[in-house]
């Protein structure tokens, strides 16, 4: 089931959602470091680990699925969200270098379908990377936040998830070591927590980020039936249409 967007909207604008997105964008950005012309896609609710990626790629997007709803970003300048089935995403083939999974896997009932359309949307050498709940977390345990909602994953269950759907899992690493509480003791001291997690706690973490790469030989395995029509959901007015790219 999907959290509503409002709801996710709130969560990060609280004093624990912007601690938590300050944690799981150093993640993100240790993963990908440099990424630079190239074009990035948020899909699910990215747009809170986006925008250190505005200043050197190519392009930046981001598409929120009908279920959960959208709201516009970047609040500054022109909109770069639209609204999408997570499962006909309004892209051209191949024409995404860097995909950006949040909020998304742990909601959809369409697993495998969802994924089989972002393979189909990434170059030969993108790469997709998943943030979802980690089972094992106190995260995933408590509702008060978008991470406890949701169907969470082991990190063998998530490995396995990506390789049976045309993948090749390439690292997998963890985030969100603090209970989630408001206490501003937790919150200040939210670096310390992720540096002995890490260290003695790993399979605690509240969230697991692995990054996977395409499987160009399993493209075989996988044929649009024919005759099948993609159909997009209109833009919410005053949301700019993503053309082709």
């Amino acid at each position: 089931m999907w959290s509503d967007v409002i709801d996710l909207r709130d969560f990060y604008e609280t004093s624990l959602g912007q601690t938590a997105r300050r944690m799981i964008r150093r993640q993100i950005r240790a993963i990908w470091p440099d990424s630079r012309d190239m074009r990035v896609l948020g899909l699910g609710f990215a747009t809170p680990y986006l925008r250190p990626f505005r200043e050197e790629t190519e392009r930046v997007i981001a598409l929120m699925p009908s279920s959960q709803g959208v709201l516009p970003w970047p609040p500054e300048g022109p909109s770069l969200v639209g609204l999408a089935d997570e499962t006909e995403l309004p892209l051209p083939d191949r024409s995404i270098d860097r995909v950006l999974l949040v909020h998304a896997l742990e909601s959809t009932e369409q697993v495998r379908a969802s994924l089989r359309e972002i393979w189909r949307v990434l170059a030969d050498s993108g790469r997709l990377l998943v943030v979802a709940p980690n089972r094992r977390g106190i995260w995933a345990r408590l509702e008060r936040t978008p991470f406890g909602q949701g169907r969470p994953y082991t990190p063998s269950q998530l490995t396995r998830l990506l390789r049976d759907n045309m993948y090749t899992p390439l690292q997998t690493t963890t985030a969100l070591y603090m209970p989630p509480f408001r206490s501003r003791f937790v919150l200040r001291s939210a670096p310390a927590w992720e540096q002995i997690g890490v260290r003695w706690f790993p399979s605690f973490a509240g969230v697991l980020l692995v990054e996977a790469a395409k499987q160009i030989y399993a493209g075989s395995a996988f044929h649009e039936p024919a005759g099948k029509r993609r159909a997009y959901l209109p833009m919410p007015q005053g949301l700019r249409k993503i053309g082709p790219i």
